[in-house]
């Protein structure tokens, strides 16, 4: 009698568990939002396994047809073929409406003497890219172009725009996800060239 009993009780438990769970994950997604908000943790900045390791080798075509404000053909990208200082390599397409928002920061870190900034054109049309630079400026030493995603795959980009700090000796020191905001220029990417030209890494 009791053994015909248990799978009855059985029953009713199982649908208040199954009941439960939808309130269950709520809780659980909640609580990760609380931490991630009273943490301080910023969402930006996602971990990159590139950090302290070298920087992939990386040798890009010119965007067709650029030129530099001397007329001059713009480069291609090639990370071996530093000048000495740290290079900042920003990840940008003409389709990225972050990049930009972030362009007239990228027209500034560009006047600063310490560090040459480069771009890769990640997954765009060469026609699209030279009306994008045209129109908004190009900050760029050299343009590399990525149609295929290969060199954002060797970056591990997880999305447009992204940036990168290599030191002189082609070791990855610090990276930047998503566009550029006046504070993450002034207390993240200046003291992070400021330690890469003074050799701390």
């Amino acid at each position: 009698m009791s053994g015909d009993a248990h799978p009855a009780d059985a029953a009713p438990r199982r649908r208040s568990w199954l009941a439960a769970l939808p309130v269950l994950i709520f809780a659980g997604l909640a609580g990760i939002f609380l931490y991630q908000l009273v943490s301080g943790h910023d969402p930006q900045e996602i971990p990159s396994a590139l950090i302290g390791a070298k920087a992939p080798a990386t040798s890009l075509p010119p965007l067709d047809g650029l030129v530099s404000a001397t007329g001059a053909p713009v480069p291609g990208l090639d990370l071996a073929q530093g000048d000495g200082r740290p290079t900042l390599v920003n990840v940008f397409a003409s389709w990225c409406g972050p990049c930009r928002l972030e362009h007239p920061f990228l027209l500034g870190i560009a006047r600063d003497p310490r560090v040459r900034l480069v771009g890769i054109n990640y997954k765009d049309k060469p026609e699209n890219a030279r009306r994008f630079l045209g129109d908004l400026g190009n900050p760029y030493a050299a343009v590399g172009t990525d149609v295929s995603g290969r060199a954002g795959i060797d970056w591990g980009v997880y999305g447009v725009p992204e940036t990168f700090l290599v030191a002189a000796d082609g070791t990855i020191l610090w990276k930047q996800t998503g566009p550029f905001s006046e504070k993450d220029v002034a207390e993240k990417l200046e003291p992070a060239i400021a330690r890469a030209v003074a050799g701390g890494g």
